[in-house]
């Protein structure tokens, strides 16, 4: 029995809020998982599990439309080829050099958060998707509010590099171009086909990259012996791995590839703009990091952007 719009839309709204919970996390988890780990060894033992997951989950479970694993046809490839070159592997290139360019680790953050106003952009050229003002008032509302999330409290406003800038939207586009790609994909092939076909390609692109900078010998650099000492640098950041393995890299990309495809590129990335919000109040919650005022009004303005900014789907209906 198909669903009906009302409700498939309430289960991708859904299946975005929890994608941007487990993604919120995710910058806490790599910052720690760093700590024992080189960066490109660090993504190789994410994605390889992630990956091998994704296969077992798919051949399991061949007869559930969000879980089943579809093979590839080859008029599909470019499509793949693309979507896994953009994202992870493009994006995250891109995001490391960066946070390496400019001096400010928030004015990074803020810059690498603007994919919702490269979307609509993107999606009304190459998807012909239908773009309307609260669309556009909905973003720049929310938008407005990740500025004031994020700078508040910042005293260090220095660029640096300006190639920096240029980095940063490079990587924010990149990521648009690989939700454009999701939402261009066949229907035939499920979510989680989607998301292992990418994560693969991203992952062959990784493997030479890794070999380049760091090779076998980071893994045999790595004193494995303190895996298994609670609380220990390298045992912290296994988790951590642990944690961008199953729920960073395959439960929330798998929510958000499903949210995507049923109400488009525009309004499943306006749901990006609440993950400095869910960091914020984990900081807070975890790490007593403080939130002032202007931090409150920051979540108040995402929050009342993403309402409006959903607006639209309502009086489509009508």
């Amino acid at each position: 029995m198909p669903l009906s719009r009302n409700r498939t839309q309430y289960l991708a709204v859904a299946a975005l809020i929890v994608a941007m919970l487990i993604w919120s996390v995710s910058g806490i988890a790599i910052k720690h998982a760093l700590l024992a780990l080189p960066p490109f060894t660090m993504i190789v033992l994410r994605f390889v599990p992630s990956v091998l997951l994704m296969l077992v989950i798919g051949l399991v479970r061949r007869d559930h439309s969000l879980f089943c694993l579809q093979r590839m046809e080859l008029r599909d490839l470019p499509l793949f080829l693309l979507a896994g070159f953009c994202q992870p592997f493009l994006y995250y290139m891109l995001e490391t050099y960066t946070y390496d360019a400019l001096n400010s680790p928030t004015i990074a953050e803020t810059l690498l958060s603007t994919s919702p106003l490269i979307s609509p952009l993107l999606a009304a050229l190459f998807l012909r998707e239908r773009v309307t003002k609260y669309n556009i008032w909905g973003i720049l509302i929310s938008t407005a509010g990740v500025f004031a999330l994020t700078l508040a409290g910042s005293t260090n406003y220095l660029i640096g590099n300006y190639w920096g800038i240029l980095l940063a939207f490079a990587a924010v586009s990149a990521a648009v171009i690989d939700s454009i790609m999701m939402r261009k994909a066949p229907m035939r092939y499920s979510s989680l086909s989607f998301v292992f076909y990418t994560q693969l390609i991203s992952l062959l692109f990784f493997l030479p990259v890794w070999c380049w900078r760091e090779g076998p010998q980071a893994l045999m650099a790595i004193d494995w012996s303190q895996a298994a000492t609670f609380g220990s640098d390298l045992n912290t950041a296994l988790y951590c791995v642990s944690y961008l393995t199953v729920f960073a890299s395959v439960t929330a990309f798998i929510l958000f590839c499903f949210a995507l495809r049923k109400i488009g590129v525009t309004q499943a990335n306006a749901f990006n703009n609440i993950r400095p919000m869910f960091t914020a109040v984990w900081m807070f919650l975890f790490f007593g990091e403080q939130l002032p005022a202007a931090k409150w009004i920051g979540m108040g303005l995402i929050i009342f952007g993403l309402f409006v900014c959903q607006k639209q789907e309502k009086i489509a209906d009508s």
